[in-house]
């Protein structure tokens, strides 16, 4: 491909992202040929396309019902009314869903700041995955601590505590980089008031939900509380959940816990707030012995 055949692409692109207003006009409404940085190469200044102005933006070119289309945009965060340039979507949500996605795979790839880890003094052990790749293809090796990791917290946790919380990533570190220093403090401060005894925190390298079920064996704790990143999506990455069990032990199932999700300042439970009610949920199910569908049946 010659040189005139990529500028007449780039300007091409350039053009179509003014008419969809993501580019300022450059005054004449024509696209202009971008600045060279050097020879040989060009450089485009693009905005973010996460701006939630940009973000939100409807595509549609003269739609029917402009009132309702905006009204029903306005209603959820999924990919509609994006508009379409011929048979393709615009470069402008192409662009969006291409950096959406990235930060999806950064959640599930990144890892948890030392920095983080440090703040509430976690130590961290591992589950029996060997790297990310089989944590992802091999769920069942992350529900299980290996013999090490049981080792290290006989050594360092106190034993048989109310409760016993525990970190993992996950699928998305980000979740534990951005929520984590929110509610953590609001979970042990709470708890401190409440008069509960708590043990000695830890991170999990590569944990599935079902790990609860060793650490209730390993601790010996009555209530197991695993704050752990979810799996991301386009649009949100960094959204945690509070998995919470009574006695958990092998053989327990998601019937025995309970859950609160989509702790994040994107749309979600803020942390502050979703960190008030895992205190309120772990004391009921020291009040009742129970959780899961067993507690619904003893609060019904």
């Amino acid at each position: 491909m010659s040189s005139a055949d990529i500028d007449a692409i780039v300007q091409a692109v350039l053009a179509e992202l003014r008419r969809d207003g993501r580019l300022p006009s450059d005054g004449g409404g024509s696209a202009s040929a971008p600045a060279p940085a050097a020879e040989g190469e060009v450089v485009i200044d693009l905005p973010d396309p996460a701006d939630d102005a940009l973000r939100r933006r409807i595509g549609v070119t003269d739609p029917v019902d402009a009132e309702g289309l905006a009204n029903l945009c306005s209603t959820t965060t999924a990919r509609i009314g994006v508009g379409r340039a011929g048979p393709r979507p615009r470069t402008s949500a192409l662009l969006l869903f291409q950096g959406d996605h990235g930060v999806a795979q950064d959640a599930i790839y990144g890892t948890v700041d030392e920095e983080v880890k440090a703040q509430f003094d976690l130590f961290t052990v591992e589950t029996q995955t060997a790297d990310q790749d089989e944590y992802l293809l091999r769920p069942d090796l992350g529900r299980r601590l290996t013999d090490e990791a049981k080792a290290t917290i006989a050594e360092r946790c106190k034993p048989n505590p109310q409760v016993q919380i525990v970190v993992g990533a996950g699928l998305s570190a980000a979740a534990v980089n951005h929520q984590l220093p929110d509610i953590l403090p609001v979970i042990q401060q709470g708890l401190a008031t409440a008069g509960v005894s708590v043990g000695t925190p830890f991170y999990i390298e590569r944990a599935r939900v079902g790990v609860m079920n060793d650490v209730g064996e390993a601790t010996g704790a009555e209530t197991v509380l695993l704050l752990i990143g979810e799996r991301p999506g386009l649009g949100v990455a960094d959204a945690l959940s509070a998995y919470m069990g009574y006695q958990p032990r092998p053989g327990k199932t998601d019937a025995d816990r309970d859950l609160i999700c989509m702790i994040t300042y994107a749309g979600g439970t803020n942390p502050l707030e979703a960190g008030a009610y895992v205190v309120e949920k772990l004391q009921e199910m020291l009040r009742e012995k129970a959780s899961g569908v067993a507690l619904g049946r003893e609060d019904g």
